[in-house]
């Protein structure tokens, strides 16, 4: 009886020095393990093997980013204006040997040289260049830290400046600034909308003008070409009735000289003629002047038939138009003798 309970008590220690020999290590984590207080070995996620009662882990290390939150800080800027700024690192465990070793705590550490640096980078700048620099004092932390942490086994991702707060008077001055400056950019807009409108328009009544100008010298083109054929037509349309006129006459002697008449009495029916195409708008008739005599011997046969019938009367002959004896001889603008119709 005593034999089996003793059996049954080694078996049970057995289990509890094996079970003390492994250890398993989740995903995305490490252990650090000393050998009789020393350092020993890193322990990877997984199952691992120690050797009991003489193997310890002594911390479990999270190699995930980690973020950090900063308490608010207080500093004052270069030209003496107190704010308070807010800020958030990420970090990465590199080495967990280093990060076990050469720092208590790693959290606690990066947050004190966030806010030393913090007040040595805001101390150079002025409260404008604070307010727009977010970026200028997130990298001079970054680069502050990197130079640190780099000892610790811990890489700094990333460090953000979340808000920066300046004491209410400023805050209240830079509201009234805002919004002046939003009503002067407004009315910049404005003058400029209705500069472009007033160009737009002056642009348009430029054009519309250009066009009306246009329209009008176009018009007056056309009314002096439409006039300008017109009379060209009429002259053609006066000159054609000339030339039928006088091709008519033409036709009519050749046909009186087939007849067989005297050359006397043909050009006497062509003065007849000419005094017909004569008896338009013109004024003037010009002929020949190897014309004149037969002129004179017809008007002194007229005249002795005139004065056989019983009348003594001087007036030109009516149906001609000419004076006895070849009267109206003479010249015009240089032109050869002619006769007055």
């Amino acid at each position: 009886m005593i034999t089996s309970v003793i059996v049954l008590v080694l078996i049970l220690l057995a289990i509890l020095v094996v079970l003390r020999g492994i250890r398993i290590i989740p995903q995305q984590r490490v252990a650090i393990v000393e050998r009789l207080g020393k350092y020993h070995a890193t322990l990877h996620p997984g199952v691992n093997l120690v050797v009991p009662f003489i193997d310890r882990v002594v911390r479990v290390l999270d190699l995930r980013t980690q973020q950090v939150v900063v308490p608010p800080q207080m500093v004052i800027t270069k030209d003496n204006v107190q704010i308070q700024i807010d800020t958030v690192f990420f970090y990465t465990i590199v080495d967990p040997k280093m990060a076990t070793y050469n720092i208590a705590n790693v959290v606690q550490g990066i947050q004190n040289i966030t806010a030393a640096n913090i007040r040595q980078v805001v101390g150079k700048m002025e409260l404008d260049e604070t307010l727009a620099g977010r970026e200028k004092i997130s990298l001079a932390l970054r680069t502050a830290l990197d130079e640190v942490t780099e000892s610790w086994g811990v890489r700094i991702d990333r460090v953000e400046i979340v808000d920066i707060q300046p004491p209410k008077e400023i805050q209240e001055a830079m509201e009234k600034q805002m919004k002046a400056e939003r009503e002067k950019r407004a009315n910049i807009l404005q003058a400029e909308g209705e500069r472009q409108a007033a160009i737009l328009l002056a642009e348009g009544e430029k054009q519309s003008l250009i066009l009306r100008a246009e329209g009008e010298r176009e018009s007056r083109i056309r009314q002096a070409e439409g006039l300008r054929q017109a009379q060209q037509l009429e002259a053609e349309g006066r000159a054609q009735a000339i030339r039928m006129v006088a091709e008519a006459e033409r036709a009519r002697i050749e046909m009186l000289k087939a007849a067989g008449l005297d050359p006397n009495v043909l050009t006497y029916q062509s003065l007849e003629a000419l005094q017909g195409i004569a008896n338009g708008q013109a004024t003037t008739l010009f002929v020949p002047t190897e014309a004149l005599a037969v002129l004179g011997a017809l008007g002194a046969m007229k005249l002795g038939i005139d004065r056989v019938g019983g009348g003594h009367r001087h007036a030109p002959d009516a149906g001609t138009g000419l004076h006895p004896g070849g009267a109206g001889r003479g010249t015009q603008d240089g032109h050869p003798e002619g006769m007055q119709a």
